[in-house]
């Protein structure tokens, strides 16, 4: 993202995300030959050209990056598409990228032994107006836009007034409660309405949704499910704080 610092909040001072150098670093000690290119749109017929010459790629790019700079995701996943019909492999894939990346993992599950029924997410304005208000009134939670992992639109949220009703359903926040919040991409702090939150979700920076001192620019529903355009809504769970295990089902259960 060439208007953001050092490129984007998930890279380093060198431009590439933090994990890339050492990546190839250990690559190139095994003695494979490993060059780190940077995919610009405006030069993406000479980008795709040069990954034919390779045997493999992978692909360090963050889901919203792209359009973030004002490219397409889904030209850059169809080059890749195309890059693999020539016998070169993609790792991940853009299609293993949809199908094993989905935020909204957690919702299927839900109403498992291993899930938690306030777990939802959101396509639409008016479902998640409602849904928010009733999960926000139930527990602390966090809330994820669906497009990039870098923690940018990934807030933890919680009732300044702490007024938690016992059991889920119980009742839904009102318009004007207030919510202390903090992004996960850096940590910083901020305070909103439930009514400024919906609207900067919905429709970004205005003056319904007040100030915000966030990197990002809201509208996480923008263009609908096919786009990408969706939220996860689930509980916030304190002892995160531990670590996490994360597990992948590659066959039929």
């Amino acid at each position: 993202v060439r208007v953001q610092t050092f490129g984007g909040s998930d890279k380093s001072s060198n431009g590439h995300r933090y994990d890339s150098i050492a990546f190839a670093n250990g690559m190139i000690k095994m003695g494979m030959s490993c060059q780190l290119i940077h995919y610009v749109h405006d030069e993406h017929d000479k980008f795709f050209k040069v990954c034919q010459r390779f045997d493999f790629i992978i692909v360090r790019c963050n889901p919203g990056q792209i359009k973030a700079d004002g490219g397409d995701q889904g030209a850059f996943d169809n080059g890749m598409r195309g890059i693999r019909k020539l016998g070169i492999q993609v790792w991940p894939s853009p299609d293993v990228m949809e199908f094993m990346g989905a935020k909204d993992a957690l919702c299927k599950v839900a109403h498992l032994n291993i899930g938690l029924e306030d777990t939802l997410a959101y396509y639409s304005a008016e479902d998640f107006a409602a849904g928010f208000k009733k999960t926000m009134a139930f527990q602390p939670r966090v809330l994820k836009q669906n497009r990039g992992s870098s923690g940018e639109g990934i807030w933890i949220i919680k009732l300044k007034a702490g007024n938690y009703c016992t059991e889920y359903g119980d009742r839904s926040c009102s318009d004007d409660e207030v919510l202390d919040m903090m992004e996960a991409n850096d940590n910083h702090a901020e305070e909103h309405t439930i009514a400024e939150l919906v609207e900067f979700c919905v429709n970004g920076r205005n003056d319904t949704s007040g100030t915000w001192t966030s990197k990002g620019v809201g509208k996480y529903l923008e263009g609908g499910k096919e786009a990408g355009g969706q939220l996860v809504d689930q509980r916030f769970c304190p002892r995160i704080v531990e670590g996490e295990l994360r597990y992948n089902c590659i066959g039929d259960a």
